[in-house]
């Protein structure tokens, strides 16, 4: 068996490291790649890393360094630790070659006895270094699935009139990035009969806005601001028809992790009677249900209260402060 070996800092994983990795899948039978920790370099957490590689090219082995050498330099005693590193981790894995685009692919295919497989990045003239700088200038480099994880997507719940659509707005605004709008609103005016909408309708309108959402997250720039989500809609249709579509409710029910942080804008504003609004005991009523699932779903939330500047201040307030790698890595344990 042919296997091929690859290792890095993977900070981010981009699409020069995608090249370097397929020309590898393209050559070998099996492919190895060994991921540093590298905490001097990167706050980006290992099993982040390590997770794109293993969501984008499952069939790669995917070994994580944890106590990997964070010293780098072109000296013979740093290149000795290296190799020696490199070798005990692989056990006595055989490689048959070493695949890199750097100058340690030299004297590392040596210390393993392999052929030195030095793939041309020229057509793909990115490095880590760059990207860390702006991660947004640079996301024409990352696969999406990678960029997603370098964008905040904030939600916002509550039942109608309670300011979402403005504070989502506005907030994009003031951090020049997108902002998700509530998808169900503007169908529901165009398609209500009756001021009712279908199961397969509401199923339809959940689909929709993930999709429209999805778009606009590789176009955010740090945060996105989402106007409520499935979540919502699975509510309109228990409203509506008491029960909903089994692929309604899983939809919903894929919500909880999706969002990194949730607010829910309380019912302590003037109601604003809109012609396609059910009136304010519905908010009342539409308010205690959405509490109570987010509290069923066991789902961290914040709560805004006060006129819309409180509420605009206080969501900058916990941007300010908020960590989303950590959460990511709270959220698994």
């Amino acid at each position: 068996m042919k296997i091929g070996l690859t290792l890095g800092k993977y900070s981010p994983f981009h699409k020069g490291h995608q090249h370097l990795i397929e020309t590898a899948i393209s050559e070998m039978d099996h492919v190895i790649a060994i991921i540093y920790n590298s905490p001097e370099t990167t706050t980006i957490p290992l099993q982040i890393r390590a997770g794109w590689i293993r969501k984008l090219y499952p069939n790669v082995e995917v070994i994580e360094a944890w106590d990997g050498p964070t010293i780098i330099g072109n000296t013979p005693d740093i290149k000795k630790l290296h190799e020696d590193y490199i070798l005990n981790k692989l056990g006595e894995v055989n490689i048959s070659a070493f695949y890199s685009s750097e100058f340690y692919g030299d004297h590392v295919s040596q210390a393993l006895s392999a052929i030195n497989k030095i793939v041309d990045r020229k057509t793909i003239d990115i490095s880590g270094t760059q990207i860390r700088k702006d991660f947004f200038k640079h996301r024409s480099f990352l696969h999406p699935f990678v960029y997603k994880d370098f964008i905040t997507n904030v939600v916002f719940l509550g039942a109608p009139s309670t300011g979402k659509t403005t504070i989502a707005k506005i907030l994009g605004e003031r951090y020049e990035t997108k902002w998700m709008p509530e998808y169900g609103r503007s169908y529901w005016k165009k398609n209500n009969i009756n001021r009712r909408l279908s199961k397969e309708q509401l199923l339809e309108i959940a689909t929709d806005h993930l999709k429209k959402e999805d778009q606009l997250v590789y176009e955010s720039k740090e945060y996105l601001f989402t106007d409520t989500n499935a979540t919502t809609t699975f509510m309109f249709g228990r409203y509506y028809h008491s029960k909903v579509l089994k692929e309604l409710q899983e939809l919903a029910q894929s919500t909880e992790k999706r969002y990194d942080l949730w607010f829910l804008c309380s019912d302590d504003i003037p109601y604003e009677d809109t012609w396609d609004r059910s009136g304010e005991l519905n908010r009342t009523l539409f308010q205690f249900e959405i509490e109570a699932d987010l509290k069923a779903r066991k789902t961290p939330y914040i709560r805004l209260s006060g006129n819309l500047d409180q509420r605009i201040d206080k969501v900058s307030a916990v941007l300010s402060k908020f960590n989303k790698f950590e959460s990511i890595i709270a959220n698994n344990i």
